[in-house]
C-alpha cells in the first residue's frame, strides 16, 4: 500500500529524514507519496478533498480544519516551541527584559511579518496583540511562504518576524537581526509540528500509520542523540542550506519527540481560547475532537523525550547574536 504524506519545507521535520534521498528513508518500511505545501492551511485542504492520508503540520491549522468539518486528528507530535520572535539589532531583547508585552511595544507603528494567517506563528501572535492591548498598534503582515519575510526584512518594510527557527537564523545571517524572545520564553510547550492523519486512514490502515510512526520516533531519536550527524544528514538533502546552519537551527529550539503529552495536548487547548477571541473559530473543541494518542502511545511507550536534549550552555549563545 500507498501512503499519501503531505509535508512543509520545514527541514528540521522528520519528513527531510524519512524522503527519499533521505538519510532514514530505509526505515520507513512503506511506499510512500511525498506532496510538498506551502501552509498548513493548505494541507487542510488537501485532506478535505480525500488527497491525503498523513500530514507533518502546525496545529492551529488542523484545528480550523477540525472545527469547519475535516475529519482529521493530531497522533503524534514530533517538536515543541517552534516560533521564535526576531526583530531588528539593537532593539530591546530577552534577557534584557523577560517582559513580553515590553519587547512586543518597542514596535508599536511598524509591521511584524508572520506566515499564513492561521498558521501557528500568526495565531501567537495575534493573541498577543490582543491580550497586550496593541491591536491596530503593530501592524500584521502575512506571507504565503516564509522565504518572502526575509525579502520584505531586507527591504525595510518589516522591523520584526515571528516564525520558525530557521526563519530566525536567516534572518540573523542575512538581515542582521536578533532574536528577541527564545521560543521557550514566547509560549512554553506549544505544538511547533504534529503528525496528522485523516480518521478514516487511522481507522481502516491502523497498521500502515504504526509502521510510520515507528519511523518518525526514530527520526525524532535521530535528531536528538546525534544533533551534527542529523544536522550534516539534513544538509547533505535539502542542498539549500549548509551544516552549520541546520545545526544553529537545531539548536535554537531543541525539543524533539513523537510522543504526545500532557503539555503538548495542555498547550494545544490554550490555542482554542485564543483562536476563539480571534474569531479564527467559531466553536470550542475538546482534546478528543483533535488528538487520538493510542498509536504513539503504543509505539512510544511512557515518557517522553522532548528534555532530553536541552542543554542552555550551548543555546545560550545563539540567541545573544
Amino acid at each position: 500500500m500507498t501512503i499519501r504524506i503531505g509535508h512543509l519545507s520545514t527541514f528540521y521535520h522528520t519528513a527531510t529524514l524519512l524522503m527519499p534521498g533521505g538519510a532514514l528513508n530505509r526505515n520507513l518500511p512503506l511506499e510512500a507519496e511525498w506532496r510538498l505545501f506551502g501552509t498548513g492551511p493548505a494541507i487542510v485542504q488537501a485532506f478535505l478533498r480525500g488527497e491525503l492520508d498523513v500530514a507533518y503540520m502546525g496545529l492551529p491549522p488542523a484545528m480550523i480544519g477540525i472545527a469547519n468539518g475535516a475529519d482529521i486528528c493530531c497522533v503524534a507530535g514530533g517538536h515543541m516551541e517552534g516560533t521564535v520572535f526576531s526583530g531588528e539589532r539593537g532593539s530591546l531583547c530577552f534577557p534584557q527584559t523577560k517582559d513580553l508585552q515590553s519587547l512586543l511595544a518597542q514596535y508599536a507603528g511598524k509591521r511584524i511579518g508572520v506566515p499564513g494567517k492561521g498558521s501557528i506563528h500568526d495565531v501567537i501572535l495575534a493573541d498577543c496583540l490582543r491580550r497586550f492591548n496593541l491591536q491596530g498598534q503593530i501592524e500584521i503582515v502575512n506571507f504565503p511562504w516564509a522565504d518572502a519575510i526575509l525579502e520584505a526584512f531586507l527591504r525595510g518594510e518589516l522591523a520584526a518576524a515571528f516564525g520558525t527557527p530557521a526563519l530566525a537564523v536567516v534572518l540573523r545571517r542575512f538581515a542582521r537581526a536578533q532574536v528577541v524572545c527564545p521560543p521557550q520564553a514566547l509560549w512554553p510547550d506549544n505544538p511547533s509540528y504534529g503528525i496528522v492523519v485523516s480518521r478514516r486512514f487511522l481507522q481502516d490502515k491502523r497498521e500502515t500509520l504504526m509502521q510510520f510512526l515507528d519511523a518518525h520516533e526514530a527520526a525524532t531519536g535521530f535528531i536528538r542523540k546525534d544533533p551534527q550527524r542529523a544536522a550534516e544528514a539534513i544538509a547533505n538533502c535539502v542542498h539549500v542550506v549548509d551544516e552549520s546552519f541546520v545545526l544553529e537551527t537545531i539548536l535554537l529550539s531543541p525539543r524533539y519527540c513523537g510522543k504526545v503529552t500532557p503539555p503538548f495536548i495542555d498547550s494545544t487547548m490554550k490555542f482554542v481560547g485564543a483562536m476563539l477571541h480571534l474569531g479564527y473559530m467559531d466553536k470550542p473543541l475538546r482534546s478528543q475532537d483533535i488528538f487520538d494518542t493510542g498509536p504513539m502511545d503504543q509505539v512510544h511507550g511512557p515518557g517522553d523525550h522532548y528534555r532530553n536534549m536541552i542543554n542552555m550552555c550551548r543555546i545560550q549563545p545563539l540567541i545573544r547574536l
